[in-house]
């Protein structure tokens, strides 16, 4: 899932090197991933009216339903 939604943000970016992803658990087992991307490229991954940012995160959890898993996502600054 992680490597799912780094993949997907660093094509949406203009400099996908800044793009980073972190994953950590908490204590009721759901997986919370944080995005972050450059400045300039926040808008890229929010998108018109955060469009973008539910589809990413309706994709990621799509994924996370075949591993049984709850999952969120935070874009941060």
């Amino acid at each position: 899932m992680r490597e799912l939604l780094e993949e997907l943000a660093r094509r949406l970016v203009d400099q996908p090197n800044e793009v980073s992803v972190e994953q950590f658990e908490e204590d009721d087992g759901t997986v919370v991933l944080e995005l972050a991307v450059a400045d300039d490229d926040y808008g890229k991954v929010i998108g018109r009216g955060g469009r973008t940012a539910n589809a990413l995160r309706m994709i990621v959890k799509a994924a996370a339903v075949r591993e049984n898993k709850r999952v969120l996502v935070d874009i941060v600054e």
